[in-house]
């Protein structure tokens, strides 16, 4: 902070009101390491008659204002002399208020500058020691070497004490850079704040921090941009169910210091994956992570969740939960008319002369082969319908849903036009991240530049960043096992692939492809007839469920999708 330099600002008003009363005085103090660089001051005619109580507390007369300028002559002067300083200030809401409201009366340029408010500084630092956080008690019971007279350069210089005493205290919870005051003057009181030292040797750049508790236990795992800044943010106003117990229990903050975000955000899945932090939630499930399958390679195929990918058949995750993978199955089974039973149909089975058909078939919504009650080239159409789907091409499967979804909304059937969106959603998530990982796995060993940073990637994994003039250093962590060719990614594996497909997709037009064994497939494209499979949920347009009192509100279903035909071939 040595080398930051600060406006302390007073203003002097007809009132409180920024947008009827009008400045009378104005007093700057610039200064930098602690030394005086120079002080601006004048008395402002406010072109208003001052009120009674207002000479009473500032002795500013009428007369006394009479021959000063007026504000609009002032401001070009004031603005040059502030510059981009830190714009300090005792209840710096009310003076950066009138000001800005008087450029504003101007015509001149908004100001916004980096804000330090002491008040807010000391009722962090001092509240204990004083009975309040007026300027005039802190001068007197700090004892500063100057004391406000509701004068304004009188009491900007007594800020200006105040605010080199609050710098020093402030030291002693490890804030030494401006980006830390700045953030400990927004901070409340959190009873976990004498941890704050812990923070002091964490470095402003990108990283992965670890909260570890007694016996080195690492509680929780997280990135960041600036490690600094985010590892305090936690002492602010971050009032979610899980951050007080974590940061009782916490005990020391480790960091691994890394090239760039991108870098960090692989390390972090890779550290959680593998410890499994108590305090994590995100990245700790692969465990509950399963597969969609279509085992086409029997007589008659049907769709099943399953934990592990088998040898055989088409599958489509991993998905990250199993509500998902069964709200995909409903989308395809809602369009294909695939057995849902879980009988073994083998080439040579005979169904028995008095089996019952499934409820399903009953309904007439699927085919039920075990039974006998199935048409071969109608099961074929529907087995191929499902396997393009799974396989990228769902134009067929999203034609036919968003059209029933349309038309259960124009029947006012809300909430199963609700049920509908959510399948179609959650199928098109789905093959969305199978897109985005089969083009960065068939990328095989890539090495790619954006701007100063150079990554290399080999079959979905993080390998190494290297940062323009520096020496290319592997990452902290190994990766995991490469997953074996023609099979699906492993559970292991898929929240990094995510995170760099996620990131080549959305800064291809940027990347430098320097070297790829395979073939480089980003971005990642969805066909024109089908909604936008990278944002499913904004793709779809949302179906409302009125209230019983709303219920004459017309609602917009979805528009049809471009008309698809049917597939009639069988599949090979």
């Amino acid at each position: 902070m040595r080398d930051a330099t600060f406006c302390v600002l007073d203003l002097e008003t007809t009132g409180g009101n920024r947008t009827d009363d009008m400045i009378t005085e104005i007093g700057v103090v610039k200064v930098r390491g602690g030394e005086c660089l120079g002080t601006f001051h004048t008395l402002v005619n406010p072109g208003r008659a001052i009120p009674p109580q207002i000479t009473v507390l500032t002795g500013l007369t009428d007369a006394v204002v009479q021959t000063a300028p007026r504000i609009e002559s002032v401001l070009g002067s004031l603005v040059d002399f502030l510059g981009d300083a830190v714009f300090v200030a005792h209840n710096a809401s009310f003076d950066l208020g009138f000001l800005r409201a008087a450029l504003a009366r101007d015509d001149r340029a908004d100001y916004r500058p980096t804000v330090v408010d002491t008040a807010a500084l000391s009722r962090r630092l001092l509240r204990d020691e004083v009975p309040n956080c007026r300027l005039g008690t802190l001068a007197s019971r700090l004892r500063l070497d100057h004391s406000p007279t509701h004068r304004a350069l009188d009491d900007a210089l007594a800020t200006t004490d105040l605010l080199h005493l609050l710098i020093e205290r402030a030291s002693g919870l490890g804030v030494l850079g401006l980006d830390d005051l700045v953030t400990l003057a927004k901070l409340a009181g959190h009873p976990q704040s004498p941890k704050l030292t812990m923070t002091a040797a964490l470095p402003r750049t990108p990283g992965v921090y670890l909260f570890c508790g007694h016996r080195d236990e690492v509680l929780y795992v997280g990135k960041a941009t600036n490690l600094r800044q985010r590892v305090r943010s936690y002492f602010g106003r971050d009032d979610r169910r899980r951050i007080g117990p974590m940061l009782r229990e916490m005990q020391q903050v480790q960091h691994l210091e890394l090239p760039d975000p991108l870098s960090a955000e692989v390390v972090e899945s890779r550290l959680i994956a593998r410890m499994l932090p108590r305090y994590n939630r995100a990245g700790t499930r692969a465990d509950k992570y399963c597969y969609v399958r279509l085992d086409v390679d029997m007589p008659w195929p049907r769709l099943a969740v399953v934990r592990e990918p088998s040898a055989r058949g088409v599958h489509l995750g991993p998905l990250p939960s199993r509500s998902t993978a069964h709200l995909v199955v409903e989308a395809l089974q809602s369009v294909a008319p695939l057995r849902r039973c879980s009988t073994r149909l083998g080439a040579s089975y005979v169904p028995p002369a008095d089996a019952t058909p499934c409820s399903a078939a009953q309904l007439g919504v699927s085919q039920c082969p075990c039974a006998g009650r199935a048409d071969r080239s109608t099961y074929d159409t529907a087995v191929l319908i499902t396997r393009r789907a799974m396989t990228g091409d769902a134009t067929v499967v999203a034609d036919r849903l968003t059209g029933k979804m349309a038309d259960l909304a124009a029947a006012q059937r809300f909430e199963e036009a609700a049920l509908v969106r959510d399948r179609l959603s959650a199928l098109l998530g789905a093959i969305r991240r199978d897109q985005l990982v089969q083009a960065l796995r068939g990328a095989g060993h890539a090495t790619v530049r954006r701007g100063e940073t150079t990554w290399t990637v080999d079959n979905g994994r993080l390998i190494d960043t290297t940062v323009s003039g520096e020496v290319g250093r592997a990452l902290p962590v190994d990766p995991p096992a490469p997953a074996e060719p023609g099979r699906p990614v492993d559970r292991r594996q898929i929240d990094e692939a995510l995170c760099l497909a996620r990131y080549f997709d959305k800064h291809a037009g940027s990347l430098e492809v320097r070297e790829c064994s395979g073939q480089w497939l980003f971005p990642v494209g969805a066909s024109d007839d089908m909604p936008r499979l990278d944002r499913p949920a904004h793709a779809l347009q949302a179906v409302v469920v009125p209230s019983v009192a709303a219920e004459s509100t017309p609602v917009t279903a979805l528009p049809s999708l471009a008309s698809t035909p049917s597939a009639t071939t069988a599949p090979s």
